[in-house]
């Protein structure tokens, strides 16, 4: 058996041995050898091609949705028609998308001016209601003396 061997990433005796010798001695070596056996294998296999290495790992963990499935429909299947189709078909749907996202920003803000109209009309009837109890009150304090 050779060295390479002997410490790839994974839970081999050599492995978990050198983990913990590393958090005795100073715990960030313990911590970076947990890491290669956790992480270790992906490691090795970015030596190949670094770029797509880092981008599956982050599609994996990060990736948002949209980004996925339009990198997924942008590959050919072989099937020209079908691949124009489906084309066609995806700027519909993200066309359709846009026009329920203004629809939501118009009726927001409609719902925004009606809640505004009955915040201002709501303020309007207090201080009219106040100012009629003001003259009310200094009417009688007038009258008392």
């Amino acid at each position: 058996m050779n060295q390479s061997a002997l410490l790839r990433p994974g839970w081999t005796p050599a492995t978990i041995a050198l983990m913990v010798l590393g958090f005795v001695v100073f715990w960030p070596l313990g911590l970076a050898m947990l890491a290669y056996i956790l992480w270790g294998d992906r490691f090795r296999t970015s030596n190949r091609n670094p770029t797509e290495a880092m981008d599956a790992m982050f599609s994996k963990c990060c990736g948002s949705r949209r980004s996925r499935n339009r990198n997924r429909f942008r590959t050919s299947t072989g099937n020209l028609a079908f691949d124009e189709w489906r084309v066609a078909e995806l700027e519909r749907i993200e066309q359709e998308r846009r026009k329920l996202e203004e629809m939501r920003a118009e009726f927001e803000a409609y719902v925004l001016e009606l809640q505004r109209a009955k915040d201002k009309e709501e303020f309007d009837r207090f201080m009219n209601q106040r100012n009629a109890n003001r003259r009310d009150g200094d009417v009688q304090t007038f009258t008392q003396d």
